[in-house]
């Protein structure tokens, strides 16, 4: 239970913890969050939407949010930490587009203006990772809570079927349900874009394009240059080897060759007979 071979995971978890309590102290989480008739009708603040989801204004959902990441850093170790970060790094980018604008051209008009808050978080992000989790991660077990106390010899004990990932859905889900309806929208538009993902329904060129190894601390060169010493110094211990077996050919050659005359008859008498 641990980071191993999660870097981007500790990375965002650690940046989302550390960034919360900066902005608590600072006293400055009213530039995080997104009204859009006062911040982005009547101050055109365009800068929010790129910035809302870098930390969470209260400690529940910083809680919350960083034991479900940490719970799905099992999605980083199977893709890969450069796949990974490279797949947060787009969804981002959707994220930080589609919510406001669905909530400022279509959401707030239908409501006569009463959805009108878009709460700060990246709960949009977290959720496109939870999309490619559930896809992805098999369950191991399942287990059904009976809502009945009547015994049933057969196994058909009216109940509720859950398995060991339901508890992780039920984390992202209150997460989801903390500054609702804002963060509801934010968690089914992430879950939407994490499965455009993966369907491949966005631009192919989006899909297939990875982040520069370094982002993610990979050191190509380096590591070729080890690959290259290895190549030589395996290349040092075969050539004595190769040396030593030349040797001994050729002068099996040699013993070969140098036949006496007696031997040669012999050879001419096994022939013929």
């Amino acid at each position: 239970m641990s980071f191993t071979n999660a870097p981007v995971t500790r990375s965002l978890v650690y940046g989302l913890v550390g960034i919360s309590i900066a902005v608590s102290l600072l006293d400055i989480k009213h530039y995080f969050y997104i009204l859009v008739d006062l911040h982005l009708w009547r101050f055109h603040q365009t800068w929010r939407p790129l910035i809302y989801q870098l930390c969470y204004t209260n400690s529940s959902e910083v809680l919350f949010a960083a034991i479900t990441l940490y719970n799905l850093r099992s999605v980083e170790r199977m893709w890969g930490s450069r796949k990974y970060a490279t797949f947060v790094f787009v969804t981002s980018i959707f994220t930080s587009i589609l919510p406001p604008t669905i909530l400022a051209l279509f959401l707030r008009p239908l409501t006569v203006g009463l959805f009108n808050y878009l709460p700060a978080g990246p709960t949009p992000i977290i959720f496109a990772v939870l999309a490619q989790y559930h896809a992805m991660i098999p369950h191991i077990y399942k287990y059904k809570v009976a809502t009945s106390t009547s015994a049933s010899t057969n196994d058909q004990t009216p109940g509720i079927t859950f398995s060991d990932k339901s508890l992780r859905y039920l984390l992202a889900f209150q997460l989801a349900l903390f500054q609702w309806p804002g963060s509801l929208l934010g968690a089914v538009i992430g879950w939407v874009v994490g499965y455009s993902w993966r369907m491949e329904l966005l631009p192919r060129s989006l899909i297939r394009w990875r982040l520069p190894g370094w982002v993610v601390g990979m050191r190509t060169q380096r590591r070729s240059e080890e690959f290259e010493g290895l190549r030589r110094r395996l290349e040092g211990e075969n050539a004595p080897t190769a040396a030593a077996t030349g040797s001994q050919s050729q002068a099996d050659a040699e013993g070969g060759r140098r036949r006496t005359m007696g031997q040669q008859v012999m050879d001419q008498f096994r022939g013929a007979f």
